[in-house]
């Protein structure tokens, strides 16, 4: 079974045999396989009037608000992996949607704490279930133990990647 970045590849040995471009075999493949797919995720997120990056505060806040407390921004950011600029746009975005309150939190006044509203609750539970379906759909190709496998290999490729960022 070719693919386009066989192709590729192809093409550079033949004009370029003294180099060795198999790692654009991995990256070449992980490359487009991330635009492919965010596409299709998008898709998504669209059907539930969301963003991804608002996807993903929702649904910070839905697996990580366990006593129903909230989150505080810089939660947010850290479990988001974003400048606090960013999330405060997306906060913003998601206030106006009513899917979040933001509100001062009475043990520390300069501290403000996220959490869902019930709308919000809807939404995320609404495009979570949507999600893993999407998600199920892109990876329909590989088996169980072939996922496995591939997620034991990329674990291995972003923890030295993030060890070096």
């Amino acid at each position: 079974m070719e693919d386009s970045v066989d192709r590729v590849i192809a093409q550079w040995a033949r004009v370029r045999p003294d180099i060795d471009v198999s790692p654009m075999g991995v990256l070449g493949r992980l490359s487009r396989l991330t635009r492919l797919f965010e596409r299709e995720l998008q898709r998504v997120f669209t059907r539930h009037g969301l963003h991804p990056g608002e996807f993903d505060l929702l649904a910070t806040l839905r697996r990580a608000d366990v006593d129903g407390r909230g989150l505080t921004a810089g939660q947010l950011a850290d479990s988001a992996m974003v400048t606090s600029g960013a999330i405060t746009n997306r906060l913003d975005r998601l206030l106006a949607k009513d899917l979040i309150t933001r509100e001062t939190d009475p043990h520390s006044r300069r501290t403000i704490r996220v959490a869902l509203t019930p709308h919000g609750h809807e939404v995320i539970d609404a495009a979570l279930l949507d999600h893993v379906a999407n998600e199920e759909r892109l990876l329909r190709a590989m088996t169980a133990r072939q996922r496995e496998q591939l997620a034991g290999l990329l674990r291995v490729l972003l923890h030295d990647n993030e060890d070096q960022a």
